[in-house]
């Protein structure tokens, strides 16, 4: 839907839009990432519903100009409710024939299509893996095509500044900002701040990239080739203040909220690992919460410090990714043993092995679930949107300090790098997570490490240094209550019995759960993870066409919530889709016998919106 505006005061008219997506695409060194968020903050202070997909090259130092160096950043932001960053692309940016050749395919037809034709040399096409100019062979005629001599046009900007040719090169993305906040009529004044204060100390930098973005929106003011700009409403968002957030930020966030609401000092033992490494820099950041950051040598060395910091009284977690998780293995085995509350938070990514670090997976699942040795049950929350790693943050340090257990939290690199606007909310409304440190012998004989609370078989949590309450912990089997190193047949039964019983006993913190959408009928989708926005937005489409659709989202991964079978029952069929080859799915069916389908996609990129009504159109209308 839109409304064209005719202006008096200028030859363009502006048009009136519900939403729009914008695609920058360009070498890992154009600076994508930065003009992307840029004009993302840009259109969060506005006040559009906001959802983004950064998709950065898996080699660190690709050569420039090739395919597997294209960096990029997609933008879907609306006046309605944004669940997902937009299956086609409405606006591409491509600063070479590279961005253009990887990008070009999710560009509507007669979607505009701004390239840097400076960069459309025969050397450039030839990296590109080009055999012809798509500038000049018709091959984009069905797009609205406006070459731009980005790197021209900066230098003749910039000239009198004294500047050498590679760093007015630099500016070029900027002076495509510039084009967009035309484009958009949006004001640059938060971008020009951020300049000021990212370049402070090279006051050059700064008035040369202000003075590109300028001259990238004079530009299209002056040229007769850009007649059209367009407007997007602010949306109509709950009352409160936000910010945008990025799933990694609201993790760190959830820790130092945990920490604060627990009265427990946070600590994080991590190595750093695509794309869990922000949470590490988030955290190091916030020193004066009382939050310790430990960037450890390796993955082992990560977890056992987090370890040593839970015996010791602290909010402990580590932050990893697949991989990590894969070194981290016998610790988490040692976690279980001992029973400290931990949190181990899974970035996924694709594999195996080092496989696909910049882009998006949910295979981890079942090493979550099943990857340690021996019987060692650990419970599972996982985040559905960026946001949403707030919350998952906060229960998980919740269920590991009630139940005295290490919790694997898992995200993906889709909602650590995507953002949107977070409500910020009360600190009142949040509620504490009470901590019960053993302060006295609990039996006339002297301390007793594994005698339990009877609801949450919870073993006591007792400081080092605690007079009175001298223990001994290890990975060595334990003796029931007593906590004497024990090899006894039928006590190493009880102990294991005891640990998963303790992990089934969090299901009576997890609520029912009832389906989004209808509460039974022809198809229910059960999910988890990142998927949660292109499934909500598919349902929504398909119950307005009549379908009868029900959406269950699961948090809790272990223990499942304990009415999730009697609400499969109440519906016809059952879809799982997934970005893996169906572990949900098979869990499913081993635990409730249902002949479910899933829906699987392993491209390291979120599902789109199309693709699941797809699915649901196959299965309904047959």
């Amino acid at each position: 839907m839109s409304t064209l505006i005719e202006s008096p005061l200028t030859k363009h008219r502006r048009e009136k839009i519900d939403q729009a997506v914008i695609r920058f695409a360009g070498d890992s060194g154009d600076g994508m990432q930065i003009t992307g968020s840029q004009f993302t903050n840009t259109v969060a202070l506005y006040g559009n519903d906001i959802a983004t997909f950064p998709d950065f090259p898996a080699e660190i130092r690709a050569p420039a100009g090739t395919l597997p160096g294209v960096s990029g950043y997609q933008l879907h932001f609306s006046s309605n409710d944004v669940s997902t960053p937009g299956d086609a692309v409405d606006v591409l940016i491509a600063m070479n024939p590279a961005a253009l050749k990887v990008n070009v395919a999710d560009l509507k037809a007669n979607g505009i299509l701004i390239v840097n034709s400076d960069s459309f040399k025969e050397t450039d096409l030839r990296k590109a893996q080009m055999t012809s100019n798509p500038l000049e062979d018709h091959s984009l005629d069905k797009f609205r095509l406006f070459p731009v001599e980005l790197e021209r046009l900066t230098r003749v900007a910039l000239e009198h500044l004294g500047l050498d040719a590679k760093s007015m090169d630099r500016c070029k993305n900027f002076f495509a900002l510039g084009m967009c906040y035309w484009l958009y009529n949006r004001s640059m004044d938060s971008t020009v701040r951020w300049i000021e204060d990212k370049f402070k100390n090279k006051p050059l930098l700064v008035e040369a990239n202000k003075l590109a973005m300028k001259a990238g929106y004079s530009y299209c003011e002056a040229t007769e080739a850009f007649q059209i700009s367009y407007e997007i409403p602010p949306a109509q968002l709950a009352p409160g203040a936000y910010r945008n957030l990025s799933g990694n930020q609201a993790l760190a966030l959830g820790f130092i909220t945990a920490s604060q609401k627990s009265g427990l000092r946070l600590f994080q033992g991590s190595y750093p690992i695509t794309p869990a490494s922000d949470i590490l820099h988030e955290l190091s950041q916030y020193k004066d919460f009382g939050v310790m950051t430990f960037q450890a040598e390796d993955e082992i060395a990560a977890i056992t410090s987090a370890i040593g910091a839970a015996y010791a009284g602290a909010l402990a977690i580590t932050t990893t990714s697949g991989p990590g998780m894969a070194l981290k293995t016998e610790a988490m085995g040692l976690a279980v043993a001992v029973e400290i509350p931990l949190v181990i938070c899974d970035i996924q990514r694709g594999g195996p092995s080092t496989g696909l670090p910049t882009k998006t997976e949910q295979a981890d699942l079942l090493q979550a679930l099943f990857g340690r040795n021996s019987e060692a049950p650990i419970p599972i929350v996982a985040a559905a949107t960026p946001s949403d790693c707030f919350w998952a943050a906060m229960e998980a340090s919740r269920i590991a300090i009630k139940y005295m257990v290490p919790v694997i939290l898992l995200s993906d690199g889709y909602l650590a790098n995507g953002a949107e606007p977070w409500r910020i909310p009360e600190a009142d409304d949040i509620p504490e997570i009470p901590v019960h440190f053993a302060t006295e012998a609990n039996s006339p004989t002297g301390y007793l490490p594994y005698k339990r609370d009877p609801q949450t078989l919870a073993r006591p949590w007792a400081v080092p240094g605690t007079p009175g309450l001298e223990h001994r912990i290890g990975g060595l089997e334990k003796q029931d209550v007593s906590g004497n190193i024990n090899y006894e047949p039928l006590n190493h039964e009880k102990m294991v019995r005891i640990r998963a019983a303790k992990v089934a006993a969090v299901a009576q913190d997890i609520p029912d759960i009832e389906p989004v959408g209808d509460v039974e009928g022809d198809l229910l989708i059960v999910a988890w993870g990142s998927t949660h926005g292109a499934i909500t937005a598919a349902v929504k489409a398909q119950r307005a066409e009549g379908r009868s659709i029900g959406h269950v989202h699961l948090r809790h991964l272990n223990p499942l919530p304990s009415n999730l079978g009697e609400v499969i029952k109440r519906f016809k069929q059952v879809l799982v889709p997934e970005l893996n080859m169906g572990q949900l799915l098979w869990v499913l069916r081993a635990k409730y016998l249902v002949d479910a389908v899933g829906l699987n996609k392993i491209q390291g990129r979120p599902f789109k919106q199309s693709e699941l009504e797809q699915k649901i159109e196959e299965m309904l209308d047959v």
